[in-house]
């Protein structure tokens, strides 16, 4: 019979620990990474996406609250040699579990959509972004673009054009930015570099900042048509309850 074997010497024991510990660190450090800024820096955040526009007409007015005022409906005109309407109506699921006061969902058959998510490959961008922009002589930038027809009662319609054929990655990061961008938080942020309204960004998720924003935005204490200085005292509060419903 072999002789037992001895018990660790506390030493070894420590060292086992250590190892332990420094392995549970490297997986959290991505989270620590990803921790939220401030209260004051969310809502400024907040503040530039919703409350102004990318890209706006010459005579509109885009510094009020704009989002759907009921459900969305979403449909894919697939015009791209790849299939991506899988991966479309994945994120727009995705949307509707991590998002409270939406309701979105991809259209059934012959049901109405209020927002077309048109994916194309390259040689189609220009002229399917002239057709949807109503512009005939019109030059669509970039890989991807959101539009949304809106008034001070809410978006009426919204549609994404993304390029397909030039990458998973790129197509990912484009369907996020864009589909979130036509639910209302319509311009830009390059002070926000977790979320996907930062151009400069490579993120390919729904992260948890831009899953904040939008959860604030959709509260229903925030309507269609409200100004800056109305939906302000609201904010941080809005801001709180958010938080602490999705433990961030």
């Amino acid at each position: 019979m072999p002789a037992p074997r001895p018990f660790p010497r506390p030493a070894s024991r420590h060292r086992r620990l250590l190892a332990l510990a420094l392995l549970l660190f490297a997986f959290a450090a991505p989270a620590l990474a990803q921790a939220l800024p401030s209260d004051a820096k969310m809502i400024k955040g907040f503040d530039a996406v919703v409350f102004s526009a990318e890209i706006t007409g010459a005579f509109s007015d885009s510094s009020y609250l704009k989002k759907f005022p009921g459900p969305v409906r979403v449909r894919v005109e697939n015009d791209s040699e790849i299939d991506r309407e899988p991966a479309v109506a994945s994120f727009v699921r995705e949307i509707n579990r991590q998002v409270d006061g939406l309701d979105i969902t991809m259209a059934k058959r012959g049901e109405a959509a209020n927002f077309v998510v048109h994916v194309v490959d390259r040689d189609d961008y220009q002229r399917v972004g002239r057709e949807v922009y109503h512009r005939p002589f019109g030059t669509t930038p970039g890989n991807c673009i959101a539009r949304a027809s809106y008034g001070r009662s809410g978006i009426t319609r919204a549609d994404a054009i993304i390029v397909s054929d030039e990458g998973d990655l790129l197509f990912r990061r484009c369907l996020i930015e864009e589909v979130l961008q036509g639910l209302g938080p319509l311009n830009d942020n390059s002070d926000a570099p977790q979320s996907v309204f930062n151009d400069t960004s490579k993120l390919t998720r729904f992260t948890p900042y831009d899953r904040v924003l939008m959860n604030m935005l959709y509260d229903e204490r925030l309507t269609p048509g409200m100004s800056r200085s109305d939906a302000a005292p609201l904010l941080p509060t809005i801001l709180k309850e958010v938080k602490r419903r999705l433990r961030l």
